[in-house]
């Protein structure tokens, strides 16, 4: 009799477990008969071995399991859920943000998913057998951030249109709130203890440096604005004889003097005669003589400190006809739209998706600008990941426009099957694109130079080139 055990059962705590001693010494919870035996079994304990029961006899045994384990069930699924978009924009952006900061925020987003995964963890043994004693925190950690991150998705999406990241922000958000409510029920706050010291410079100087960070490497790059000049200058005129045509080679160029790195979307060049040209001239007024097109391929990316240059030979036909060509001077003029590639990212096949008026004619779609001679268009890739879930799909679409004396670019970044042209006279229409992709419009500085004087020059050319008598 000395070395039979004295098992003894204690009364069913506020979940229905059961403490078991053996000689006095735990050896497990329970939440069930069936448990009982097998701890029992563990401890060689043979069956039909007399129990003491503390509280309530063998016949009580108040788990719900199947609720406890669906309740259990909801809160890992949630918290798995919250995960994987987490950990999906945050490698994303960890490795392919166009941004320093991009890439931090990126690395920190990992960090809260892998933060996810392990409170998903907790919730299992909090639902189970609570042998931690702050899984119950980490579960209210894990669902405060789910909670979060949904309300700051939604926020996010204010204005923008309904996409699939619309309905995880609203699904997370829904079963946070009803995740929350359930651990204030189970007080699962319990446990936690506060301590009695904080270390204030430890948080003082990480705060620090966070603004420090946050200042140089986010703030800065994304308050500086592109430096970009552009203009053209006028270089030889040739007159091979008289009564033949006159070439005239103008000098076109764009330079990033900034900081920025920019995409060039599309450039047009103007080359007019100037009649006389008091203040009440009207810009119909000027005779188009050649127009076109000068920083190829389209969609370069123009480097700080990098310029391109082109030099164009114009053809003017009949130069010496008064009647025909009454003109003052002669005017050259750029314009060039870019958009800044620190804050998105544009598909290598924009040089090539250039479609003609029959192709454009065909599509049919709605705004197409009257007169459109070309166009190209590409998706485009904001700077990070959350962006991208947050704006949905975006892209650019350059139109090359017929306009009479004044050929024109239209340029639009909206949403697939919207248009919204970016008028450079009117910012506030296009707000969106100027503060999210810096998109701009650069006119060149305009280059003048009287049409008599360059067409003596070009006389001569002849004279010096004709043999002596």
């Amino acid at each position: 009799m000395a070395n039979t055990p004295v098992v003894t059962v204690g009364a069913p705590d506020d979940r229905g477990l059961r403490k078991v001693l053996i000689d006095g010494i735990f050896a497990g919870k329970v939440w069930s008969d069936k448990e009982l035996r097998r701890v029992l079994s563990r401890e060689g304990v043979p069956d039909g071995h007399p129990v003491l029961w503390l509280g309530e006899d063998g016949t009580i045994w108040p788990d719900r399991a199947g609720l406890r384990r669906a309740t259990g069930l909801f809160m890992v699924l949630g918290l798995l859920a919250t995960a994987y978009p987490l950990f999906k924009i945050g490698y994303a952006d960890s490795g392919d943000a166009l941004t320093y900061g991009g890439r931090i925020a990126g690395c920190t987003i990992v960090a809260v998913a892998l933060v996810e995964l392990g409170t998903a963890g907790a919730a299992v043994d909090y639902w189970g057998k609570r042998r931690w004693c702050y899984s119950g925190v980490a579960v209210l950690v894990g669902v405060l951030i789910a909670l979060f991150c949904s309300v700051s998705l939604l926020l996010l999406q204010i204005g923008e249109h309904f996409n699939r990241y619309t309905t995880i922000g609203i699904a997370l958000c829904v079963w946070s709130l009803a995740a929350l409510s359930e651990l204030h029920a189970c007080r699962a706050w319990m446990g936690l203890s506060i301590p009695r010291s904080i270390a204030i410079g430890v948080i003082v100087s990480t705060l620090l440096a966070a603004s420090n960070l946050a200042y140089s490497q986010v703030y800065v790059p994304y308050m500086t604005t592109p430096l970009v000049q552009s203009g053209a200058e006028f270089r030889e005129a040739n007159l091979a004889r008289s009564g033949a045509p006159m070439y005239v080679t103008v000098h076109l160029y764009v330079k990033n003097a900034g900081q920025v790195p920019v995409y060039v979307l599309g450039s047009i060049y103007w080359i007019h005669g100037a009649p006389a040209s008091p203040p009440d001239t009207k810009p119909t007024a000027y005779d188009l003589i050649y127009d076109g097109e000068f920083v190829t391929p389209v969609g370069r990316v123009l480097n700080p400190g990098e310029e391109v240059a082109q030099d164009a030979v114009v053809e003017i036909t009949d130069p010496e006809n008064a009647k025909r060509r009454p003109y003052e001077a002669l005017r050259a003029q750029t314009e060039v739209y870019v958009i800044r590639k620190d804050r998105m990212t544009m598909s290598s096949g924009y040089a090539r998706s250039r479609v003609g008026a029959e192709t454009i004619k065909k599509d049919a779609e709605e705004g197409t600008p009257i007169g459109a001679k070309y166009r190209y268009r590409s998706q485009i890739e904001n700077s990070s990941e959350i962006l991208n879930a947050t704006r949905g799909p975006q892209r650019v679409t350059v139109w090359r426009v017929a306009g009479g004396a004044w050929p024109r670019i239209n340029v639009d970044v909206s949403p697939p099957g919207e248009r919204i042209e970016f008028d450079p006279n009117e910012p506030f229409s296009n707000e969106d694109a100027i503060k999210r992709y810096g998109l701009s419009q650069v006119r060149g500085i305009m280059a003048q130079t009287p049409y008599q004087e360059l067409l003596e020059k070009a006389r001569s050319t002849v004279k010096a080139s004709s043999p002596p008598k």
